[in-house]
């Protein structure tokens, strides 16, 4: 599970200050994924990386009694001068797993050939969000976070792939996922919340989701 209990966030813009959270209070239960439908520009971003822990709240309490990922397509815990095989077993090593298991599986989805013996400083942006999104799937996690669905490559074969993989994974497995656009929700949950002015608004089903944020964008 995982629980915000009276959770504010905002920052100081230079003129204003822009509420992200307004004493939110609510649980991801394993076994129900979840869809955060919310404009640009509203925090998307921040509310998924307080749930990873790489953001902390201004006030309240985030409690976690299950292993949640960091989101997908984050690069803050890869170091840009290392290998993505020498990244791999880093991290792995961070989260209990196995470094052989973790580099051979990232290895092997990420397809990037003898760049992954080469500093992740040297990949494009698409080799990047490949070896980031392969990492994210060797790693055995409860809760799966997604910022705006999958990372933006254009090689088919490994859209395919990842693609496969993580459908299969989130039958057993939960995911939170922000986005702007409510079609990307459709892939992965039935229920849904509309972030607004700080405030989290619940509904049963994502059509019902989807009604609210259009009429208010």
């Amino acid at each position: 599970m995982l629980e915000f209990e009276n959770v504010s966030k905002s920052f100081w813009t230079g003129k204003t200050r822009k509420v992200i959270l307004d004493r939110a209070t609510f649980r991801v239960e394993l076994g129900r994924s979840l869809g955060i439908l919310a404009p640009n520009g509203t925090g998307k971003t921040t509310l998924i990386n307080m749930m990873a822990g790489i953001e902390k709240p201004d006030e309240g309490v985030i409690r976690k009694s299950c292993r949640v990922s960091f989101p997908l397509g984050f690069m803050g815990g890869v170091v840009p001068k290392h290998t993505a095989c020498e990244n791999a077993r880093f991290i792995a090593r961070l989260y209990g797993m196995d470094p052989d298991y973790v580099e051979a599986f990232s290895r092997w989805l990420s397809d990037i050939g003898e760049y992954f013996d080469m500093p992740v400083a040297t990949y494009s942006s698409g080799m990047r969000a490949r070896f980031t999104f392969s990492l994210l799937l060797a790693m055995d996690f409860d809760i799966y976070l997604i910022d705006e669905g999958m990372p933006a490559v254009t090689d088919a074969e490994f859209n395919r792939k990842a693609g496969s993989i993580l459908a299969d994974r989130l039958k057993t497995k939960t995911v939170v996922i922000v986005s702007h656009q409510p079609r990307t929700l459709e892939k992965f949950c039935r229920q849904a919340a509309v972030l607004r002015n700080g405030r989290l608004h619940f509904f049963d089903t994502l059509e019902e989701a989807k009604r609210m944020y259009d009429y208010t964008t």
